[in-house]
C-alpha cells in the first residue's frame, strides 16, 4: 500500500508489509534529494499534498495550487504563479511610449481597456497633458472600460456557474458578454487587445450609429442579467456552495492590500472612482454596492449591483457623446494616430490622410514616419497612476530618463494581490470550497504573471 506524500509532491512514502521490516522507506522520483530527505525525517505524521491545476479548468488560467489536505478537509493551501510570464514589463522598455499600450493590453485579457486607460493616464501624467486630453475623449474612455466591467464580471458569473456544475449559467453569460464584444469590434475593431486608448486620447471615433448599437447591446444584456439572477439568487444549491465559504474579513483584507468585490463584500466602499477621481468620474451619478459578508456570496451579490452601476454611467456617457468633438490631443508632436479608418480591407490609416502625407505635404509624410519609428519624447521623472479595474485597484508605476521608451513600466495588477488571500480563504474548508473560493476572487492569471 501507497501512504500519502509529503510536501514535496515527488516523494513517495511506502509502508512495508514484509514483518522484517519495521522502518518506513522513501522513494525519490524527482526533486532535490536532500530536501526530500530532509522532510520525510521531519514528518511525524501521514499527509497528502496533491496540486490542482496548472491546467485544471477551475483555475481561472495557468494556476498552480498545492493542497494539503486531511481527508476531505485542506490544512494548507499555496499558490503557485508563473506559468503565463510574458515578460510584458520588460518588453515595454525596449518599445515606444505608444507601442507599450500594444503590451498592457494583453495583461489582464478578460479586461483590457483598464490597463490601456491606467497606461495612458499614466504618460499623459509625466508629458503634462491631462488637462489637454479631449473633454470626448475621456467620454469614450469611461463608455469602453465601464462597458468592459460589464463583461468582466459576466465572465465571472458564466465561469463560476460553470465550475459549480450550471452549464446554462455558463451559457447565458458569454452569450450576454457576446453582445459587448460586438460593441468592441464596432467601435476599436477589435474584440479583445483592443489598443484603442492611446496617449493624449482614443484611436478614433465612434463609429456611426454606436450610440444606437450600445443602446440596443445594454437591453440585450440587462434581459441576460435578470435570467442569471432568476437562476442564480434563489438557487438553494447555489447559496449553499457559496455562502459561508471562502471567508475573507475587513482586517484581512486591509492586511494583504486585497481591493475590488472582495473588499467591497466586507462593507468598505473603497472605490478609486470616488475615491481618487480619474476621467471625469466624479460628474457621473452612480454608487459603489457593498455587502457585509465577507464570504464569496456576498462578491457575487456585489458584482451583479457593479454591473447595473456600470450600465447607468454608459447610459450617462452616451448623452455625452451627442455632440461632437475632438478625441485626440490638439498637440501634433503627440497625437498618433488619430486618422484611422475602418474599411473593406480592414482597420488602418484613412485615405484622406494617407493622400496627404504621401502626396501634397512631405514635412507631414516625415512628421509622421518619426513619429511612429522613433517616437515623442516625455520628459524625466515617474509617476504613479491607478484606476479601479474590475478585480481591484489596478496601479501604474512608470519612470522616464527623458526619451522615447520608459525607462521602467511597472504594474500592481489587483488579480496578483488578491491571489495572495487563497490560503486564508481556502484552509480549513473542504477541497470542493476551494473551488468556490478562487471562482469568488476572480483571478486572471495574464494579470498576476505579466
Amino acid at each position: 500500500m501507497t501512504a500519502p506524500t509529503s510536501q514535496t509532491p515527488h516523494a513517495t512514502r511506502h509502508v512495508p508489509l514484509s514483518e522484517t521490516e519495521g522502518v518506513p522507506s522513501f522513494e525519490a522520483s524527482g526533486g532535490d534529494w536532500s530536501d526530500i530527505a530532509e522532510e520525510a525525517a521531519r514528518l511525524g505524521e501521514e499527509r497528502i499534498v496533491v496540486n490542482m491545476g496548472p491546467q485544471h479548468p477551475s483555475t481561472h488560467g495557468v494556476l498552480r495550487l498545492m493542497l494539503e489536505i486531511d481527508g476531505e478537509t485542506v490544512t494548507e493551501a499555496r499558490a503557485g504563479i508563473g506559468y503565463l510570464h510574458t515578460g510584458i514589463e520588460k518588453n515595454m522598455e525596449f518599445r515606444t511610449w505608444t507601442q507599450g499600450v500594444t503590451f498592457c493590453t494583453r495583461m489582464d485579457y478578460v479586461a483590457p481597456l483598464f490597463q490601456e486607460a491606467g497606461y495612458c493616464l499614466a504618460v499623459e501624467k509625466l508629458l503634462g497633458i491631462t488637462d489637454d486630453v479631449p473633454e470626448r475623449a475621456s467620454v469614450i474612455r469611461v463608455l469602453m472600460m465601464e462597458l468592459n466591467r460589464i463583461s468582466s464580471h459576466l465572465v465571472f458569473l458564466a465561469t463560476g456557474g460553470n465550475e459549480l456544475g450550471a452549464t446554462t449559467i455558463m451559457i447565458l453569460g458569454f452569450t450576454a458578454r457576446e453582445e459587448i464584444l460586438k460593441i468592441f469590434e464596432m467601435i476599436s475593431g477589435l474584440r479583445m487587445n483592443h489598443a484603442y486608448i492611446r496617449p493624449g486620447g482614443v484611436a478614433q471615433d465612434v463609429p456611426p450609429g454606436a450610440i444606437d448599437s450600445v443602446r440596443e447591446a445594454l437591453g440585450k444584456v440587462r434581459g441576460y442579467m435578470r435570467q442569471l439572477e432568476d437562476l442564480m439568487l434563489a438557487n438553494p444549491i447555489l447559496q449553499a456552495r457559496m455562502k459561508d465559504v471562502g471567508v475573507l474579513s475587513l482586517a484581512a483584507c486591509m492586511s494583504l492590500g486585497v481591493t475590488g468585490p472582495l473588499l467591497r463584500a466586507t462593507g468598505l466602499p473603497y472605490d478609486v472612482r470616488k475615491t481618487d477621481p480619474y476621467c471625469g468620474y466624479e460628474t457621473y451619478d452612480f454608487d459603489v454596492p457593498t455587502n457585509d459578508t465577507a464570504d464569496s456570496w456576498g462578491r457575487l451579490l456585489v458584482r451583479i449591483e457593479e454591473c447595473y452601476q456600470s450600465m447607468r454611467i454608459v447610459e450617462q456617457c452616451l448623452e455625452r457623446l451627442a455632440e461632437p468633438g475632438p478625441v485626440m490631443v490638439a498637440d501634433k508632436k503627440i497625437a498618433w494616430p488619430a486618422q484611422l479608418a475602418i474599411g473593406t480591407d480592414g482597420m488602418g490609416n484613412s485615405l484622406d490622410h494617407i493622400r496627404e502625407i504621401m502626396g501634397t505635404s512631405m514635412e507631414s509624410l516625415i512628421h509622421h514616419f518619426k513619429l511612429v519609428t522613433e517616437g515623442f519624447r516625455v520628459p524625466a521623472g515617474q509617476v504613479f497612476q491607478t484606476v479601479e479595474h474590475p478585480r481591484g485597484e489596478l496601479g501604474v508605476h512608470l519612470v522616464s530618463d527623458g526619451g522615447t521608451k520608459p525607462y521602467r513600466a511597472h504594474f500592481r495588477d489587483p488579480s496578483f494581490n488578491n491571489l495572495q488571500a487563497v490560503s486564508m480563504m481556502c484552509e480549513g474548508g473542504q477541497v470542493a470550497d476551494v473551488v468556490v473560493a478562487v471562482a469568488s476572487i476572480d483571478p486572471v492569471l495574464g494579470g498576476v504573471d505579466r
